[in-house]
C-alpha cells in the first residue's frame, strides 16, 4: 500500500488518515511555530482560510487548543518530523570541586 505525504515546514503530512492535504498544510505550519498570517504567506491563501482549516481539523480531531491538535496529530501518526529529536540527555555531572558552593540570594 502505498502513502502519499506532503512535506511542509521540516514536517511530513500523511494523507489518507482523516485530514484533507490543506488542513495537513496549515497543521504541519502551526507545528513548527507558524502563526495564521506566517502560515498564509507560505502557503499563498489568506489567515482566515488557514484558520478555518485548522478549525475544521480540532473538530475532527476533538481538540479545542492549537497545541492539543499538534500533539494529537503527532500521536495518531497524521505528522511527524523530519529531523531526528534527540532525547533529554538527563542532568549533567559534575565533580564536587565544580560545583557552586556559595549561597544563592535572589
Amino acid at each position: 500500500m502505498n502513502t502519499t505525504t506532503i512535506n511542509f515546514a521540516g514536517f511530513t503530512g500523511f494523507l489518507g488518515r482523516g485530514a484533507a492535504p490543506r488542513e495537513l498544510q496549515c497543521l504541519m505550519a502551526v507545528a513548527s511555530g507558524q502563526t495564521s498570517k506566517e502560515a498564509a504567506r507560505d502557503l499563498g491563501v489568506s489567515p482566515d482560510t488557514v484558520d478555518k482549516r485548522l478549525l475544521a481539523l480540532t473538530t475532527k480531531l476533538g481538540v479545542t487548543r492549537r497545541a492539543a491538535l499538534v500533539a494529537k496529530a503527532f500521536s495518531l501518526g497524521l505528522i511527524q518530523t523530519d529531523f531526528a529529536i534527540s532525547p533529554n540527555p538527563g542532568p549533567q555531572q559534575q565533580n564536587e570541586s565544580e560545583q557552586f558552593q556559595g549561597t544563592f540570594i535572589a
